[in-house]
């Protein structure tokens, strides 16, 4: 039908540019906030791209359901603008008869939206923290870095080398700072170079001097040595059994119907949900008089999907908790914003908001009309 395949024409047109445009923006913000957290630390800077891919992959799903949204507000927002709308309606078209193109549409984005939050979400949180697990557990000897100041992982030491040397050994001018119980010692040296006994690994200092600080007397000792070895470990083992409930996958949540992983499934399932309802949200707020301009309608669609996001981490927030239950929460939340969005189509079919629909035209009146002198 010509209605239905214009109608789809348009709003695929409509979601892709609008997809392209939020994923820019957004990757870009990713982005700028990896590298600032490879800049000072947190991250390996190795691991830049990588990481970006697993954030972005993070927010697809989110960025999927927006651009859904803003495509249908703003095809429609223009037909009414351009009174395509007013000729579909003298047609004898309804406001209701777009649900089903809109749907038809919007069902393959739907269940890729479900199927992102279900399995990609928990798949790229997990990734994440074994990244950063990985790095945290990296041992003493790679955290050092030429011209920066290092910290060992138990917090313990602070390595400082100058520059990288040649010749096989590790470094020039070697600074170590360590702390013990009640105690402080800093060694520096001309040069130290790389050894592996057995299982652990040592930095072995060649030509300098230990400064070492009692603390509850102050006493201090002073040598000099032409070797000194400085223990740097093997890497530091560890689990990664504590994930937190956002990198577990749903079927784990499932099985372990705790509180904080109710709210973390109560979360995923709204997001799956909650396009079907911006979808059908969209429709109705994109209603608007085409003698009026300006985008407030625009506007009003984008607040409410403000405020139906934060709702959305509300209720994740009071299952987990334990102030609402999971079913509670759902039907609450995602209940009640299809039941506004229903009643808002209905209310845009009966033109009963500022004079909009096939409702508000003025009635037709029979008759001879009045002549005017």
């Amino acid at each position: 039908m010509l209605f239905d395949s214009s109608l789809r024409r348009d709003l695929s047109r409509s979601f892709a540019a609008t997809l392209i445009v939020i994923l820019t923006i957004t990757i870009t913000m990713f982005l700028i906030r990896t590298l600032g957290q490879a800049t000072s630390g947190a991250i390996s800077p190795q691991d830049v791209v990588l990481l970006l891919g697993f954030i972005s992959l993070q927010n697809v799903a989110t960025i999927l359901s927006l651009s859904l949204f803003i495509a249908v507000v703003g095809t429609l927002t223009r037909m009414y603008r351009d009174s395509e709308m007013v000729i579909w309606f003298a047609s004898g078209v309804s406001l209701l008869r777009f649900v089903r193109p809109v749907l038809q549409l919007a069902w393959p984005v739907l269940l890729m939206v479900a199927l992102l939050a279900l399995f990609a979400w928990p798949w790229s949180n997990r990734e994440i923290e074994a990244l950063k697990f990985r790095y945290e557990q990296r041992t003493d000897l790679a955290r050092i870095a030429p011209g920066q100041f290092q910290m060992s992982g138990d917090g313990r030491r602070v390595f400082f080398i100058d520059r990288e040397a040649d010749e096989g050994s590790l470094a020039r001018n070697v600074f170590v700072l360590e702390q013990r119980d009640g105690a402080e010692s800093v060694t520096s040296a001309r040069s130290g170079r790389l050894e592996t006994v057995g299982a652990e690994r040592h930095i072995v200092l060649e030509r300098g001097q230990r400064n070492d600080l009692d603390l509850a007397t102050g006493d201090k000792k002073i040598a000099s040595f032409e070797t000194y070895r400085v223990l740097v470990g093997g890497a530091q083992r560890g689990t990664m059994d504590k994930l937190p409930p956002k990198a577990r996958s749903t079927w784990q949540l499932l099985a372990q119907p705790t509180p904080r992983h109710l709210g973390e499934l109560t979360w995923r399932i709204g997001l799956a949900v909650g396009g079907v309802n911006l979808v059908l949200l969209g429709i109705g707020l994109s209603a608007g008089n085409p003698r009026r301009g300006g985008s407030w309608n625009l506007l009003f669609a984008l607040l409410a999907f403000v405020v139906y996001y934060n709702l959305l981490n509300l209720s994740q927030t009071w299952v987990a908790s334990g102030k609402l239950g999971m079913g509670a929460a759902l039907l609450g939340v995602h209940g009640g914003t299809l039941a506004l969005a229903l009643l808002l189509l209905w209310w845009r079919e009966r033109g009963t908001v500022l004079g909009m629909g096939r409702g508000s035209r003025p009635p037709f009146r029979r008759g001879p009309t009045a002549a005017t002198v």
